[in-house]
Order: C-alpha cells, then sequence, then structure tokens
C-alpha cells in the first residue's frame, strides 16, 4: 500500500474481504466514530448518502440498526448484533441488509491498531458463502468505502 490514506481492498481466503486504511488520529477517536451515533451520522457512507436512522446499542449482544438515504431518495438499511466490544481495538458484530442479495449474515471484525498517532483501521468482512463475498465484490462497495472513509477523515481533522 503505497499511499497508507488511500483504501486497500483484499480478498485473503474465498469468503473474506479486508479493507484497510490510515488515518490521522488517535485510535480511540477513530472508535469513537464507529460506536457514536452523534459521530456515524456526520461521515458514514459514500458521497450523497447520509444516515437517516442511526441505532446504536453497543453492549455484547445489543442491536444496531441504520438506514441511509441516497441522493435520489432510496433507502438501504441494514443491521446486526454486537457480539465483541474492545474499546479503542476492536469491534465485532453481524450485519445483514434488509434487501440483500446474497445469502446469510456477515460477520465484521474492525481492528484499531495505533502508532505515533496515527490509527490504522482493518475491517475484515466475513461472508457466509464465497457466492456472497463475490456478489459484493461486484457492487460499487469499495468506491462506497473510500468516499465514506474520506468524510471520516475529515471528521477526524475536525476533531
Amino acid at each position: 500500500m503505497n499511499d497508507p490514506q488511500a483504501l486497500s481492498v483484499t480478498t485473503p481466503g474465498d469468503r473474506a474481504i479486508v479493507l484497510t486504511r490510515t488515518f490521522e488520529a488517535p485510535r480511540h477517536l477513530v472508535f469513537d466514530a464507529w460506536s457514536k451515533p452523534e459521530l456515524l451520522k456526520r461521515w458514514l457512507g459514500a458521497r450523497g448518502w447520509n444516515l437517516v436512522v442511526c441505532e446504536v446499542d453497543l453492549r455484547v449482544g445489543g442491536s444496531w440498526r441504520f438506514v441511509s438515504r441516497g441522493p435520489d431518495g432510496t433507502d438501504m438499511g441494514h443491521g446486526g448484533v454486537y457480539l465483541e466490544i474492545v474499546p479503542p481495538g476492536r469491534l465485532v458484530y453481524t450485519e445483514l441488509f434488509d434487501d440483500q442479495s446474497y445469502p446469510g449474515r456477515s460477520l465484521v471484525t474492525h481492528e484499531f491498531a495505533e502508532h505515533d498517532g496515527r490509527t490504522t483501521l482493518t475491517s475484515t468482512v466475513l461472508y457466509s458463502t464465497r457466492e456472497g463475498r463475490d456478489t459484493v465484490l461486484r457492487y460499487p462497495m469499495a468506491r462506497g468505502v473510500a468516499e465514506g472513509y474520506a468524510r471520516l477523515a475529515e471528521l477526524l481533522r475536525s476533531r
């Protein structure tokens, strides 16, 4: 990865997508941005998409629910359950979209590693099947995540 602030997307194994990006902020701030609704609403989503529902019950067994609205008024909802919460280093949860085009829930693991005041976020999404993973890879998912992470970087600079 030449530019540590660029999004890296890899596909280890046959069911996973790993997204990695470095932010110019300590990990507790990056973790907060993933776990506090007032911050999530300010950055999560591709350019033109905004969270209109952001419910977070941040405890093991607690649920989360997001609905994003796109520029054309289309809503995209998804949610899941928190399985592991280790602030500020690790966040693990399930994810299922309302109009999901692939079978099964996904398992999402975020690892927040800090070095010299910079945080590398490594997000692993494990799909139930290879076909599910491959379906997601055909979407503009990487572009959307990169745009959301650019918004997150801006938010972190302002804090």
